[in-house]
This record gives C-alpha cells, structure tokens and sequence, in this order.
C-alpha cells in the first residue's frame, strides 16, 4: 500500500465527483477479489460535491453529502472521488464528516437484513450476532427503534457496549450460551463461525436466520423449518436518506474507533485487522492543491 499522486477525477455521465473529507474502512476489504490492481480502497465516504456530471440533478457543487460507493470501482480513499450519483444522499446534520463515514455500509447492511431479508417487526424478538460490531451496533439501534426485543452477542468490552447501545439483553459468548434463551423470530448474524451454525436452535419454526458474515451451509435450518438467508448490501439513496435522519433525530449513532489520516492508511489497515478495533477505523483527507490517493497494489 502506498501514497501517491494521481489525477483528478472527471464526471462522467450520473456521476458526481466529491471532494472526500473522511473516508471509512471495512476489515475485509483488502482481500476482496479485484480485477485489476492497483486499486484505491474504501468505500464510505463523507465529503462535499465538487462537481456533477451530465445528467445529474439531484446535487450540485457545494452540497454536503454520503454515501457508499460500488464496490467494483476505485474506492474513495483519496481527496477527490467520482462516484454514481445515484449512491449519495445528504449528509446527516448532526454528525461529523468523519462519523457520517462510517454508517453508510454498516447502515445499509443492518438495515436491509433486518427489514428487507429479515422481514423483522414491531414486537418481534431478534438475535443479533456481534451487537457491538460496526454493522451489529447499527443493528441494535434500528432493531430497537422498529420497536423489536433485542439481544445481542459480543465478547470482552463489546458486552458494555451493545448494553450501552440499547440491547435488552447481552450475551457474553466468551463465558455463556445464546442458545438457552427463549425461541426469537429473527437472528442477524454478522460474525459467522459457530454462533451462525448454532443459531437454529433458538429461531422459531418459519423464522429467519440472516448473515452477512458468510454463506450459511446448506440445509441450516432446514429441520427446524427456519429459512437461511445470505446477501450482499446494495447502495440504497433512499435508505441513506433514511439513516440520516434517524441520525439527527438521535435515534441511532455510529461508533469511530480511531482516525487516521490520509498518509497513515497503512496503519490504519493494521488496527483494522488486529480485531481490537470498536467502531469503525476512518480515515480523514487533508486539503491541499495535489491530488493524492491510496493504492494497494
């Protein structure tokens, strides 16, 4: 991974070139499967328009915005950016560039497998894996405000944090089991492993178990007449438009870890993947007159 210059982006068509403030970074990114390299990483950003290309109507320069960008194209892990305009929404207001960062992949993701795959309601009972992680936090606070039961799993200091976030009831998988706790009508997984393997053991007959850690086996579940589900988050305008005003109403908030800025992206990599990290691991992007990028090659 190096720093260097490179050019500055120009719109095309749908496209809005952002003048990136923070950008936010995912564990796994880095070993996800790319067709070319060098490749500038991340995904989230935080920034204001710089300049809209044909077609593009919804912004214009000087708007303040977020969003997540494709995940087959060059990421936003530089001082300009060009992304779909499609995949941008207005910056919460409340919140700073560097927290506005680091929920669009996270939100999303809670988001759609809460409610779109897991069909979760007011009332009903949910299991969320890794409460306190960067998409199982988000999952806790939107759980809570559809006005669902909530219990969540985490380990070490992350127990505090999902209590702290709203769960009504935390389970320390270091030291407990979930799967004495009473039948739930959806379980969230975001860590995979033994906790997504065990999990049909604690969802109600036609209930739902959602990861987005890992392709649940074949047939999990399947005795217990629970269906699996496995996606992949879609940037969605509309559902950023919706996070963002959770957010200013203080409803839901995003956990940040530690920032670095843009020359450090190495290190920040490192405390990524050390899997110490509480919150999200943001990078912010410093002003100046050359146009400077992250690659990893």
């Amino acid at each position: 991974m190096v720093l260097e210059e490179v050019g500055k982006p120009s719109p095309s068509a749908g496209e809005a070139v952002v003048q990136v403030h923070a950008a936010a970074l995912t564990r796994d990114e880095l070993s996800w499967p790319l067709e070319r390299l060098p490749a500038i990483p991340s995904y989230e950003v935080s920034g204001t328009i710089a300049e809209v290309g044909a077609g593009v109507t919804d912004f214009e320069p000087g708007d303040v915005v977020y969003g997540l960008t494709g995940f087959e194209r060059d990421g936003v892990a530089a001082q300009f950016a060009a992304i779909p305009a499609e995949r941008l929404a207005g910056k919460p207001r409340l919140l700073s560039h560097v927290e506005a960062s680091s929920m669009p992949l996270a939100g999303l993701s809670a988001m759609q497998g809460l409610f779109d795959h897991g069909r979760l309601e007011a009332g009903q009972r949910v299991l969320i894996h890794g409460g306190a992680g960067g998409v199982g936090a988000l999952a806790v606070q939107l759980a809570k405000v559809r006005g669902a039961h909530v219990i969540a799993t985490a380990t070490g200091p992350r127990v505090a944090v999902a209590g702290d976030i709203g769960a009504d009831e935390v389970i320390d998988h270091a030291t407990d089991s979930f799967t004495v706790i009473d039948p739930v009508d959806l379980v969230f997984d975001t860590v995979g492993g033994s906790r997504l393997a065990g999990s049909p053991a604690v969802v109600i007959p036609g209930g739902r178990i959602v990861s987005v850690a890992e392709r649940p086996r074949s047939g999990l579940g399947a005795k217990e007449g629970v269906e699996p589900i496995f996606f992949i988050v879609e940037p969605d305008a509309d559902q950023l438009a919706e996070l963002a005003r959770l957010a200013d109403k203080g409803d839901i908030r995003v956990l940040v870890d530690r920032i670095f800025s843009l020359d450090h992206a190495r290190e920040a990599f490192q405390r990524l993947q050390s899997g110490d990290a509480i919150g999200k691991v943001v990078l912010t992007v410093r002003d100046a007159t050359d146009v400077f990028a992250v690659g990893g090659g």
